[in-house]
């Protein structure tokens, strides 16, 4: 067997791991690359690999650096089955269709402000380019063993990072034996909101594992929510709004539920709560839908009460609705993706908000290198938005208790646990992250092979 590391390979995000067995060619994750514009720009135009090559593909959650480059993949040929969770499955849909979206109005404008010194852009991909990919999909059941390709098996397990997120167990026979790979795709953090807890597994010969926290732990979460209240009401006691960044997969949702829990238990005010993304709010409406991943909390608080955690809650429909958050002038959260700042409508609540000390910017997830976020959450005073430098006067706020990575002590205990791990790669976290957590793995046992993958570096194993 041989494994090639396309993406996500001392970085985090454009996830891309192709596994070669036995002449086939099995793709894991296909997602795009975020940061650097122009960087990005480059690798997510062009595949790295032959797409007619590609024999089947397993996606491990819906998030866009696991899936966004997925129609560039049939665009150029695939014509596999992609395997997924149900779950995955609806939400994916979603996903793609929105970055298509974005993709098109982007080109557009591009096109016309470039129309006089270059030739028109062309976006990466079209919906018709997703309803092509959509119509690939395979999605299979937690805990149910399928056959991918003649001879290769695969099962998955809750990953409990994002709604319908998945560790996938791939089994097949090399040579007389039988080899077991356990791909970890972004492996989740006990005690979140909404979720259950990762699940375990016990038996593997190789692991692929994620890395974003591999050299800290977070924060302990239990007071979490304390911290949430406190940034609520210093912001409403100094007028301002709070603007939110948020991916709109699973960050909105579980911001939205903690504030939920907070206004019931009488910790912050009946403050206006918006969310301002046509997507998560179609993506909420899944949630409602998928309670099946929900937690004991989750059904005690709400399900058990004939409730639901997305009521009373503020969904603009539309541009214009969008807009007038800007002129509102009395305190409210408003929650828009993407979570980056590298996209959608946050960076337009950005421009107009950035500037006013009142206000709250608050981070609640990881930012990539050379993200908009990431500048924000290094501390710059002046930041550039729609070629605009503008300066940060708002107060930014970092909360890294939500992240919904694994932090290095739950890394160390899901490798741990496999009792026949023979080696480890370890990917998807920065150069730092990475190369330490492979150092405390090594420490961990001296007798696995710990590997940390360069881009488009290739091992048989």
């Amino acid at each position: 067997m041989k494994i090639h590391f396309h993406g996500a390979a001392r970085q985090v995000t454009g996830s891309k791991h192709l596994l070669e067995i036995a002449g086939k060619r099995i793709l894991l994750d296909c997602g795009f690359f975020q940061g650097r514009r122009q960087e990005s720009f480059q690798k997510n135009h062009t595949l790295p690999f032959d797409a007619k090559q590609i024999d089947a593909v397993i996606l491990s959650h819906a998030h866009i650096d696991h899936c966004g480059s997925l129609p560039v993949l049939v665009k150029n040929g695939f014509s596999g089955k992609i395997f997924l969770s149900f779950a995955t499955a609806q939400i994916a849909a979603l996903m793609l269709a929105d970055s298509a979206f974005i993709q098109e109005k982007d080109a557009e404008y591009f096109s016309r402000k470039l129309a006089k010194t270059k030739l028109p852009i062309d976006p990466l991909y079209s919906q018709g380019d997703v309803e092509r990919t959509i119509n690939l999909f395979a999605p299979k059941k937690l805990h149910e063993r399928f056959e991918i390709l003649p001879g290769i098996f695969a099962t998955f397990f809750d990953a409990g990072h994002v709604l319908g997120s998945q560790i996938t167990q791939i089994e097949f026979s090399e040579n007389g034996r039988q080899r077991k790979v356990i791909f970890t795709g972004d492996l989740g953090r006990k005690n979140r909101s909404i979720l259950r807890d990762p699940e375990i597994l016990h038996s593997g010969e190789i692991l692929i594992t994620e890395s974003t926290y591999g050299n800290r732990n977070h924060p302990d979460n239990s007071h979490n929510r304390d911290e949430l209240a406190r940034v609520v009401n210093e912001a409403v006691q100094r007028g301002g709004k709070i603007i939110v960044p948020s991916f709109a997969l699973e960050r909105t949702q579980e911001i939205v539920f903690d504030l939920q829990i907070l206004k019931n238990e009488k910790k912050i005010g009946a403050i206006p709560l918006i969310i301002d993304s046509p997507l998560a709010t179609r993506l909420t409406e899944v949630f409602k839908e998928r309670t099946e991943f929900f937690d004991a909390e989750s059904h005690r608080e709400f399900l058990a009460k004939g409730k639901n955690p997305f009521e009373n809650v503020a969904f603009t429909r539309t541009v214009e609705e969008s807009k007038a958050i800007n002129f509102r002038k009395e305190p409210c959260i408003v929650i828009s993706a993407s979570g980056m700042c590298e996209a959608g409508r946050i960076r337009h609540h950005l421009r107009n908000s950035i500037s006013n000390e009142t206000n709250t910017i608050l981070i609640v997830g990881f930012q990539a290198a050379h993200t908009l976020g990431r500048k924000l959450v290094e501390g710059a005073r002046e930041v550039k938005i729609f070629d605009e430098m503008l300066p940060v006067r708002a107060k930014v706020e970092i909360m890294n208790g939500f992240s919904g990575h694994a932090g290095k002590d739950d890394l160390l205990q899901f490798a741990t646990a496999i009792k026949d791990l023979r080696q480890i790669f370890v990917v998807h976290g920065e150069e730092t992250e990475a190369s330490a957590f492979a150092q405390n793995l090594q420490k961990e046992n001296s007798n696995w092979q710990v590997q940390v993958p360069c881009e488009n570096e290739i091992f048989e194993v």
